[in-house]
């Protein structure tokens, strides 16, 4: 799908409290995305994968809201990124079974790619612009 078309598809006008609520959503989801990714990044931090999970289901449940308008992008987005960051992760893990700072490097760059990839998402997010 061409941006062109995912912006005309992004037509949709929330009232005010649907607007509100999905942007809290929106916030807190992507902190919690934050807190992992940076956990992810940094030794010794690890955050729990519950916290993740938390953030999945609220993007899952919330979505549907969003349909139509500029937020929906967001939703994708946060779920893409959690999608992509797992199937990278399961792809660099046998390098931890061979060697461990191999294995240990890979996973930094997948965590800082995901870290950037929230970032991005909640400034845009913040901007009130859909993300592609």
């Amino acid at each position: 799908m061409t941006e062109a078309n995912q912006v005309a598809e992004a037509s949709v006008v929330l009232d005010a409290e649907t607007e509100r609520s999905l942007r809290t959503a929106g916030i807190i989801s992507y902190l919690l995305h934050a807190v992992v990714a940076v956990g992810a990044v940094l030794p010794g931090v690890q955050a729990s994968v519950f916290l993740l999970l938390v953030a999945v289901l609220i993007d899952l449940i919330k979505r549907d809201e969003a349909r139509g308008s500029w937020q929906q992008s967001h939703f994708s987005w946060r779920l893409r990124s959690v999608a992509w960051a797992g199937v990278l992760y399961l792809l660099t893990s046998p390098l931890f079974l061979l060697f461990f700072v191999p294995g240990w490097i890979a996973w930094g760059l997948v965590s800082i790619w995901f870290l950037y990839r929230i970032v991005r998402g909640w400034t845009t997010m913040n901007a009130g612009r859909p993300i592609f």
